[in-house]
């Protein structure tokens, strides 16, 4: 049986960054907070847990002074910098350069467009936490679109401009976009395409990859929405891919009748993951041919 690991797929960037961070600030401590999970994948914190990463949620940091915090790649409103200002916490900074370049642009548009009453519309996920990020550079005063469905949100008599999660697919986008164009008449329209090209290349990749198999495995944790658009991409390709977050989740039966598998996984999966889930299908491919 053919088994192989998706190249492209692994940690991006951001999130390679943020647990080099990480690892480097819990070899000179013993503890280190971190706000929200590092990353959307539950092996990988647990595996930073017990070096000692103590992830809190933002009810627990707004208690909390006098220590040392980690702010993960997805990036943190400035209400969270001001209230480490004040209460004597230090940060660790790990947001993503791309999401920090993409706050930096959505304040300082704002600034400059707000003599024209313009509406600053991010196409992303509600309450994801680098959403969660990019409202707060404007006071909360962005409306978030999922998808092209939810365009009546905006009000079409006054100016708009467009920004995008970094994690979003491009199609998506790209089909919000047009729709914009078509619908907003007479009225100033700014289009910022702010979708991460390495998230974005991920998917004409993926697509090839999934046609290649007879069976997609595709790994994930279930927080991740990334993987969760990268997962229905692989399932438009080959129908019979499935989607785990661990090797405990692998049946054997889904090996039966194929004789290739492919294995990928989202912009947060650790490569081990990966390996460890074509190890298994190895030894189950041995046990189903010996």
């Amino acid at each position: 049986m053919i088994i192989e690991i998706d190249k492209n797929s692994g940690f991006c960037f951001g999130v390679v960054e943020a647990i080099r961070k990480a690892e480097e600030t819990l070899q000179q401590q013993d503890v280190l907070y971190c706000l929200g999970d590092i990353v959307h994948n539950d092996a990988e914190v647990e595996r930073l847990t017990r070096k000692g990463l103590i992830t809190i949620d933002h009810e627990l940091f707004f208690t909390m002074k006098d220590t040392t915090v980690l702010l993960r790649a997805h990036g943190e409103p400035p209400s969270t910098y001001e209230y480490a200002r004040q209460n004597n916490i230090h940060l660790i900074d790990a947001t993503c350069p791309v999401v920090l370049k993409l706050q930096q642009r959505i304040r300082k548009g704002s600034e400059s467009d707000k003599s024209e009453n313009t509406q600053v519309v991010i196409y992303g996920k509600k309450n994801h936490a680098e959403v969660n990020g990019l409202v707060g550079q404007i006071n909360g005063k962005a409306i978030v679109i999922e998808n092209v469905d939810e365009i009546d949100k905006i009000n079409f008599t006054r100016p708009i401009e467009l920004y995008s999660q970094t994690t979003k697919d491009l199609d998506g986008f790209h089909v919000l976009a047009d729709e914009l164009k078509r619908r907003a008449v007479n009225v100033p329209l700014k289009i910022h395409d702010t979708v991460c090209r390495q998230v974005a290349n991920r998917i004409p990749a993926i697509r090839k990859f999934s046609a290649r198999f007879g069976l997609i495995i595709f790994v994930s944790g279930q927080k991740s929405s990334n993987g969760k658009m990268l997962y229905h991409i692989c399932q438009s390709v080959n129908p019979n891919s499935k989607f785990i977050s661990s090797i405990e989740e692998i049946d054997e039966q889904w090996i039966t009748d194929v004789d290739s598998v492919g294995i990928c996984g989202a912009t947060s999966t650790p490569k081990n993951l990966l390996e460890e889930v074509a190890e298994a299908l190895r030894q189950l491919a041995f046990k189903k041919f010996k």
